[in-house]
């Protein structure tokens, strides 16, 4: 505080945090003016001029104060609502008598400014820093002296802004101008969370106003099923240890979640979480399963066991209900398990858009919530899964980095009827949370645990799961008493179950603190009408001290401590102690490998320890084998047993020449053949069968053609081998080289084919028949000759006369062809031929004789060439024909072969002469 008495003028403290200035001055009339200013106040003023605000809640009032020699002037500006402006008021002071210059008091109202909306990863949130804005001006100038009052800071520019009090803050405008902004939020748009979840309210960084924000919420339970931060459900079936969540831009150091999955059934089907593990700067938290398919857990820091709660190095592990919960409040984030499901909450003001894992990238969009740690995006969550595998001693099949060969399957292997209590969700008992939490993914996980392991009851943890999110939201379900029996929890004798305690059980030492929270969960708690004395003494009392030496004890309770069976008296020391006796019991015996006895506590008695076996995997002397391609070590613990089997089943890929191929996927035989792997497995081999189809050829040749393998091609070649000829009937007549045939209509016409180097050709020859005269003959006689196409008389017995047979034919001479057929005449018939033998010359005497031509002329035809020129031809005509004498050979056989040689002569010029005319 800094007072200025009379005329004398101090230079003020510099403040550093808000507080109250009071300046009091006696003016010449002999009053006292006094203000009072919250918060820093603006840099130095000049001397004449002094500024003085005075700032309340809404409605606000603002009070600015000048004393001059003269007068005292006092003007005050009443708003009411923060967000209604008010006309400025001048108020102009007339100057006393003496006074240089008047004393100007100016007073602005509400003054609105500039509105702005600020996003927040999904979320929105506006505020306008527009409210009942006051700026004061006094201006005084007093004759001849200078005077200051109210404390000032050493500079303050213009624009510059400092907090008054809550809320509210002062902007210098200039030097002599202070304007005093309260901030009035305007509650923003809910926005809608992919993950389904209400959004939460999140403190801006001013403190003042609000935004939504959709936090990053991860789960996990049954076998295991997925629930993203953005509400991307699927299920993986991995039995390595993996990253949930690691930063993609490293902030923290050391930091991450990952979990241990097994194979909890024999038939190495599906898998659960064992181990929840988080890592913070020097800390590994392990909440590991103690009996599998169970809510045993155990804590573990830096691999030693440690009571609950525990606080140390920013990490704080406590029980809630039935899971245990990691917090981390300096990144405000928790991790709760509970043997059977996870789940992981961060804010997304920390984490947004910098998570990566199985839990993928929280921002709000599913679409790359599948990403790898490439940063390219998987098909699917289940191939993304098995790609975050981390580094695990105990588990050395697992090789971090490996390609999966193929997406587990995520849907029961044949339909099934699903149980009865995964109706439930979809029923009236959760029907109150249905409009915060959507139940069709948990069912769905339900569905798929009744019916792959319909003996471990796994159908509980997605009842559980989804009543504790649904719980997150503020809506409590007891489901447990529906389920007849079957997902019952069962309570300590000192405490009982209920599905809606409170997150903090309240204590003798914490009273009722955590009553004003809506969440709930559900655990064992304390029975009506007692409390926990504190979370570390894990005792019920109903009152909070009566025994002297133990105040949560009451009169005449009996307890057990330090191993002694006590009871509380009023009175003297006001406890009275003797030994705890242990009942006997028989030591287990550890048979198996892997196992090895310990002396652990009993839960029921902790004052009389039991034997017990614990399983250390590193006892174990089995190692994963090498398998053979196309197979992979799969690993699975046998109830009871400790260490794990091993052992080689096949991927269901094909293999060929030291590769593997997916079903459907292409496999390279050679060029000629297009195979594919396929579904189908070989049982001798256990590998998918390769199917392979011949390259598709063209196997359909032409007539005449024959298909004929070509050396170093994958399809033949069609290759002539016949002739075709086309026939008078269009039809197609193929013909082997050296094969005559005749016109299937027209004996006339003979088709011949021939391969002269290696070319095959066709030829057509048309047979001439000679002049025929039907009338010539005897009935009864018409015959065909031997070439079955021209016609003659049958020979009767008696000899037919010498004499002129007439013909049509053309004339061919040197290529030159008749343009019409010409008749030509011949002389045909039967003359005497005797053949005697004398026996006086003692041989054979031969009489012959021939029809010949008797007289015959020249007659001239006019030939056509083939080049367009004619010619002209003379031919002999036969006029009239006689039996003429001949000289006969000597020997019958000569004559015989003389005229076989006659007949093939005369039957080759005719069918060269066909062809010749064919040709033509």
């Amino acid at each position: 505080t800094v007072s200025t008495i009379g005329t004398t003028t101090e230079k003020p403290t510099i403040p550093t945090s808000p507080e109250t200035v009071t300046t009091s001055r006696v003016t010449e009339t002999g009053t006292t003016s006094k203000t009072t200013a919250s918060g820093p106040t603006p840099s130095t003023r000049p001397p004449h001029s002094t500024t003085m605000i005075t700032e309340t809640s809404s409605p606000m009032t603002t009070t600015a104060t000048s004393t001059t020699p003269i007068v005292s002037t006092t003007t005050t500006t009443t708003t009411s609502g923060p967000s209604s402006p008010e006309p400025s008021t001048s108020t102009t002071v007339p100057p006393s008598p003496g006074s240089t210059s008047p004393t100007s008091v100016t007073t602005s109202g509400t003054t609105p400014t500039q509105s702005f909306t600020t996003t927040s990863g999904t979320t929105s949130s506006k505020s306008t820093t527009v409210a009942s804005t006051t700026t004061t001006t006094i201006e005084t100038v007093p004759p001849g002296s200078t005077s200051t009052a109210g404390p000032t800071t050493a500079s303050t520019a213009p624009g510059d802004s400092w907090w008054l009090c809550e809320c509210i803050k002062a902007v210098c405008i200039e030097d002599n101008k202070v304007e005093v902004i309260p901030v009035v939020c305007n509650p923003p748009p809910k926005p809608t969370c992919s993950n389904g979840l209400s959004p939460v309210q999140v403190i801006d960084a001013d403190g003042c106003c609000w935004h939504w924000e959709c936090d990053c919420y991860c789960t996990g339970w049954g076998d295991p099923h997925y629930m993203t931060f953005d509400g991307l459900y699927y299920s993986y079936q991995g039995n390595c240890t993996y990253v949930l969540v690691e930063e993609i831009n490293k902030k923290v150091d050391n930091f991450g979640v990952y979990i241990d999955n097994y194979h909890c059934d024999a038939r190495d089907v599906v898998s659960c979480p064992r181990t929840i593990i988080v890592r913070h700067e020097t800390q590994e938290v392990r909440i590991a399963t103690v009996k599998p398919n169970t809510l045993q857990v155990e804590v573990t820091v830096n691999k030693q066991p440690v009571a609950l709660p525990y606080k140390k190095f920013g990490v704080s592990i406590y029980e809630s209900g039935i899971n245990r919960v990691v917090e981390i409040p300096e990144l405000k984030m928790n991790v709760t398990y509970n043997g059977l499901s996870f789940s992981i909450r961060m804010p997304y003001s920390l984490f947004g858009n910098n998570t990566q894992g199985q839990c993928g990238t929280c921002n709000n969009n599913t679409a790359d919530d599948c990403m790898l740690p490439s940063g390219k995006i998987a098909d699917n969550c289940e191939t993304m899964a098995d790609h975050w595998q981390v580094v695990d001693p105990s588990k050395p099949q697992c090789s971090p980095g490996l390609v999966p060969t193929k997406a587990p399957s995520t849907t029961p292997p044949q339909p099934c009827k699903e149980s009865a209590i995964c109706e439930l969700l979809l029923g009236s008992v959760f029907e109150p949370c249905h409009a915060f939490v959507q139940p069709d993914k948990y069912y769905a996980a339900c569905v798929f645990d009744s019916c792959v392991l319909p003996s471990l009851d796994l159908e509980c943890s997605s009842l559980q799961i989804y009543a504790a999110t649904c719980a997150d939201q503020s809506v409590c379900i007891d489901w447990r008493s529906h389920t007849n029996g079957v997902c019952t929890y069962t309570c300590p004798p000192n405490k009982e179950y209920r599905a809606c305690g409170p997150t903090r059980e309240i204590t003798c030492k914490s009273g009722q603190q955590n009553e004003t929270s809506t969440k709930q969960v559900e655990g064992c708690f304390c029975p009506n009408g007692t409390m926990l004395y504190d979370p570390s003494v894990d005792v019920c009392v109903k009152t909070c001290g009566e025994c002297s030496s133990f105040p949560w004890r009451h009169f005449g309770e009996r307890f057990t401590m330090d191993c002694q069976d006590c009871i509380c008296l009023e009175g003297g020391n006001g406890i009275v102690c003797e030994p705890h006796e242990c009942p006997k019991q028989n030591n287990a015996t550890c048979v198996g490998e892997g196992f090895y006895e310990v002396t652990v506590v009993n839960p029921q008695d902790t004052c009389c320890p039991i034997v017990t076996c614990k399983c250390n995997i590193s006892l174990c002397t089995a190692k994963a084998p090498k398998c053979p391609l196309g197979f992979q070590v799969h690993s699975y613990i046998p109830r009871d047993q400790c260490c794990p089997v091993y052992e080689c089943v096949p991927k269901g890929v094909c293999v060929h020449q030291n590769a593997e191929f997916l079903p459907n996927s292409s496999v390279f035989v050679d060029k000629c053949q297009n195979c594919f792997c396929t579904d189908k497995v070989n049982t001798s081999t256990q590998l998918n069968i390769i199917s392979c189809e011949h390259v598709p050829c063209n196997i359909a040749c032409q007539p005449g053609y024959e298909l004929q393998p070509v050396k170093g091609e994958c399809c033949g070649k069609c290759v002539q081998t016949k002739c075709v000829i086309r026939t008078q009937s269009n039809s197609n007549l193929i013909l082997s080289p050296g094969e005559f045939k005749n016109d299937p209509y027209d004996n006339c016409t003979i088709y011949s084919c021939v391969n002269v180097h290696n070319q095959f050709i066709s030829s057509t020859s048309e047979i001439t028949c000679p002049a025929f005269n039907e009338d010539s003959c005897k009935p009864g006689t018409i015959t065909f000759l031997p070439n079955g196409c021209c016609r003659t008389c049958a020979p009767l017995e008696s000899p037919t006369p010498c004499a002129v047979r007439k013909r049509k034919d053309f004339i061919v001479y040197r290529g030159c062809r008749s343009e019409e057929r010409v008749v030509m005449t011949e002389c045909e018939g039967t003359c005497g031929t005797v053949s005697l033998y004398s026996a006086e010359a003692n041989s054979m005497d031969h009489s012959c004789s021939c029809c010949r031509e008797s007289r015959a002329t020249l007659k001239e035809v006019k030939l056509k060439c083939p080049h367009g020129h004619s010619i002209s031809h003379k031919y002999m005509y036969v006029e009239s024909c006689a039996c003429q004498d001949t000289e006969c050979t000597s020997s019958q056989s000569s004559e015989m072969q003389s005229r076989e040689q006659h007949d093939v002569a005369s039957t080759l010029s005719r069918i060269k002469r066909a062809i010749s005319l064919s040709t033509k």
